[in-house]
């Protein structure tokens, strides 16, 4: 009777573990893994992976601001080369593996990655292949769950405290931010973005929507997108440019032709009519923290930004 009880008790235990999704383990050739719960399931990733692939623009700022340097990433379409605002010798060494929604399987597998991070929203129909090569850890979707996301990967790259830890200075500091601004939570602060063929206003369910949110910063009505279901970004013409008025207005461009189509459009009469335009309160921000940066680096720049021109 005796042994049967601690059978039962060392069941109990071991299922007690597995449910948790934190249980240690050691595969067969004795490195450390543990479970992790995700946008597909559960997977056992190495305790303290050491060749990290990447397939989306957060998940490069994520790894990096974690102190792990990607062996490859996949990058975003009308982008070239990896984000500059690490600073310098900071990517180098990241090989390219496709783009964000065609990831190139052949040159992930040639790196022989020991865990792969991705997103369900851009590369679902990959996840068993891309499973096949190496534990693969997926987020659920982009942008708007920006912060859990960065949880989830740092939970996955072995740093969950250290995760744990950065987003709660950066919350503080955006609070901090904001108190600085007069008058933040009136302020209608405008966020325009230039695409390769349309121009888009970006509302409070988007990465730097959610930062200004954070900051405690007011944005024009029409970038609310209270009517919307997605309430990342909303679609504006050129024609009607007066949409993206506000007290202060942030551009960005994603990408060299949007950046021809920005220049042209703001060197235009309808761009000078708008109220932030004739009181000087526009500035040129940098779309890869703005836009595709998405983690905590990236959100401390758009802080930077704001600590400058929010005066």
């Amino acid at each position: 009777m005796k042994k049967r009880l601690v059978l039962v008790a060392a069941v109990a235990a071991g299922l007690a573990l597995a449910g948790c999704g934190t249980a240690k383990e050691n595969t067969g050739d004795g490195a450390a893994t543990v479970e992790v719960t995700h946008a597909m399931g559960t997977t056992k990733v190495p305790v303290a992976p050491k060749r990290v692939v990447v397939l989306d623009t957060d998940k490069v700022d994520t790894a990096l601001t974690l102190g792990v340097k990607p062996v490859g990433a996949a990058r975003a379409g009308e982008l070239t080369g990896w984000p500059t605002y690490f600073g310098a010798g900071a990517t180098d060494g990241i090989t390219e593996v496709g783009v964000l929604d065609e990831p190139d399987l052949e040159g992930i597998a040639a790196l022989k990655p020991d865990l792969i991070l991705g997103s369900k929203f851009r590369q679902e129909k990959y996840y068993a292949e891309l499973s096949k090569i190496a534990p693969t850890v997926f987020t659920e979707n982009v942008g708007k769950t920006w912060k859990a996301n960065f949880l989830l990967d740092g939970k996955a790259l072995g740093k969950e405290q250290q995760a744990k830890d950065l987003l709660a200075a950066y919350e503080k500091r955006a609070k901090e931010v904001g108190a600085a601004v007069p008058n933040a939570a009136t302020l209608k602060v405008s966020l325009v973005r230039f695409m390769p063929d349309h121009i888009r206003v970006y509302g409070p369910e988007s990465f730097s929507g959610i930062v200004l949110g954070d900051a405690g910063l007011g944005r024009p009505e029409r970038q609310l997108l209270a009517a919307k279901d997605d309430k990342r970004f909303d679609k504006v013409s050129a024609e009607r440019l007066t949409e993206v008025d506000g007290d202060f207005i942030f551009v960005a461009a994603y990408g060299a032709k949007s950046a021809a189509e920005q220049a042209k459009i703001t060197a235009g009469p309808l761009w000078a009519t708008l109220g932030a335009v004739k009181a000087g309160k526009t500035q040129v921000v940098a779309d890869e923290t703005w836009m595709t940066g998405i983690g905590i680096t990236a959100a401390n720049k758009i802080l930077d930004d704001l600590t400058t021109h929010l005066k």
